[in-house]
């Protein structure tokens, strides 16, 4: 039997890879928990037959899987539906985590747009990440296998739909029903309504747990990204720099003694930028420390704006979080 495993990471990929689990092993590289989200239009054609429109890398869902294999399995060029139909069995391995989750629903999202159209296609849901497992654990733990009925691609759609419109509002509501046919979902769900500006402070629960652990010491900047067992895992390694820019290179800091940035590639590339940026002590301003207490707005003295899912997020339309409530809170 020939089977074709998906999976949400590089990392995950490559772990079940040396565990010799199928034939190939594809990883996706979209993240959809920061940023502007991706056109329906470029999702749909980065996951069609390669064409003229995919011109520039990574803009086709085979960009960075080995030609070699794919000329082996016969799908070289394929869209991901014509792929899926040359094996026997699909499988989806996701992560428990929040933009896993996201890539779950949306990649759902488009096989329920095409009909279903891979037979023996099947969701694995791990309840660890599975890059963090060798190959022998992830043999000796290998999640259940569940059918993908019509239900989940429903559920999906539903989900992916809630996430790209211009307000929060739906995704909460679909929250309150208990979407439990996908059972990582719901924590995901919450994890990410978290991330909304809180009620008090306008931040979200990453970057307040920045502020906490700058607090209790960590001051290198490294010390607060993702590797840290302490610290939440919505963001990755980039989307976590990028908020400690925000924090620190701003109108009204919250954090300094960040001595270098922005968090870029570019920095990274510079071999003393990034020295300078690896050696910064961090410490909280005054203004850091009231919106630790929960005594300040930092939207008050910053201007915002960013995505959340398909929200806008501005000073003048900021949707915020209550956690003590769980409630959402329109602008």
């Amino acid at each position: 039997m020939t089977r074709l495993i998906l999976t949400t990471s590089d990392s995950g990929a490559g772990a079940l890879k040396m565990a010799g689990l199928a034939d190939l092993v594809i990883g996706f590289r979209y993240r959809f928990t920061s940023g502007r989200l991706p056109s329906t239009e470029f999702l749909t054609n980065s996951l069609a037959a390669r064409s003229t429109v995919h011109s520039s890398e990574g803009s086709h869902w085979l960009d960075f899987v080995r030609p070699r294999q794919l000329e082996k399995m016969g799908i070289k060029n394929l869209g991901l539906i014509e792929a899926c139909a040359r094996f026997e069995t699909t499988e989806l391995w996701i992560d428990p985590e929040a933009d896993a989750q996201l890539q779950l629903v949306q990649l759902l999202d488009h096989f329920r747009s095409h009909g279903k159209s891979a037979s023996g296609l099947m969701l694995r849901q791990a309840s660890f990440v599975i890059g963090d497992k060798d190959a022998g654990e992830l043999a000796d733990f290998m999640p259940a296998a569940v059918e993908v009925t019509n239900d989940h691609l429903e559920l999906a759609h539903v989900a992916w739909q809630a996430f790209r419109a211009p307000t929060p509002q739906v995704w909460f509501d679909l929250l309150q029903q208990h979407p439990i046919l996908l059972p990582r979902l719901p924590k995901a769900m919450l994890a990410l309504l978290e991330e909304l500006p809180m009620r008090v402070t306008g931040l979200g629960a990453t970057e307040m747990r920045v502020l906490e652990l700058i607090s209790e010491g960590y001051t290198n900047p490294f010390d607060l990204f993702p590797h840290n067992p302490s610290q939440r895992k919505v963001f990755d390694y980039w989307e976590t720099g990028w908020l400690l820019d925000e924090l620190a290179r701003c109108r009204a800091p919250a954090v300094s003694g960040l001595d270098e940035g922005p968090f870029t590639v570019a920095m990274h590339k510079d071999r003393s930028r990034h020295a300078r940026y690896k050696q910064s002590q961090l410490s909280l301003t005054a203004l850091g420390e009231a919106v630790l207490a929960q005594t300040e707005d930092f939207s008050r003295h910053n201007p915002i704006h960013r995505w959340w899912g398909g929200t806008e997020l501005t000073n003048a339309r900021l949707w915020r979080w209550d956690p003590a409530n769980r409630a959402l809170i329109a602008p």
